[in-house]
């Protein structure tokens, strides 16, 4: 038996057949986990829906909880990856906060269902899987304080740095509060006008300028 980097074991040695079947596996078990909550969903249903046999899925992960962390993972490596992608040739650290906090928001739009799998779900993980995917969302969140700290630096950002960190939090659950009471929002706005909005007051805390300022 051989483990990978995300700590799971695998009968399989062939690398690039693990992440291949893992990759059905999570897609197969994303609506599942949606649809159902983790906990009504069997591992025989799992199989059937990412097209394997249970037998052969289970050459590649040991437990469903194996399962629930590959799709927490892929959510969070998902994210991370949008979120660098809309920060590549950015010129200034408050170009950096406006891109990166409208990316934020789309995609806790988009994504909303499955965040919410991840909150909903995180704590039926074992410990050290459960660290680990709590130390993705630090990974993201640092996005942002690199931003707010590159904006520091060019002098586009007004904030003392020890209020970095908690800026970044800060952002991070205002995005993730479109996806929590959206039922409640989305009565009022959409989530256009609510990105608008949040973003013309984080920058009013970062830059004492509106949104629409240069």
């Amino acid at each position: 038996m051989t483990g990978d980097e995300k700590g799971i074991p695998s009968l399989v040695k062939n690398r690039r057949l693990v992440e291949q079947r893992r990759s059905q596996i999570i897609h197969g078990a994303f609506n599942l986990f949606v649809r159902k909550g983790f906990h009504k969903t069997t591992t025989r249903e799992i199989a059937r829906e990412c097209g394997l046999s249970i037998g052969t899925m289970y050459e590649y992960i040991q437990t469903k909880e194996d399962v629930l962390y590959l799709v927490c993972d892929y959510i969070h490596a998902e994210l991370e990856r949008r979120l660098r992608e809309a920060l590549e040739g950015i010129r200034t650290g408050k170009e950096g906060l406006m891109r990166a906090v409208s990316q934020h928001f789309r995609l806790m739009g988009e994504m909303s269902d499955y965040v919410l799998l991840i909150y909903q779900e995180t704590k039926s993980l074992p410990r050290e899987a459960k660290k680990r995917i709590l130390q993705k969302e630090e990974e993201i969140t640092a996005l942002f304080e690199e931003v707010l700290h590159r904006g520091i630096r060019d002098g586009t950002l007004k904030l003392d740095a020890s209020s970095v960190k908690l800026m970044a939090h800060n952002i991070m659950v205002l995005g993730q509060m479109w996806t929590f009471r959206r039922w409640a929002l989305g009565g009022h706005y959409s989530l256009e006008e609510y990105t608008r909005r949040q973003t013309a007051l984080l920058l009013s805390e970062c830059t004492q300028e509106d949104a629409g300022g240069e």
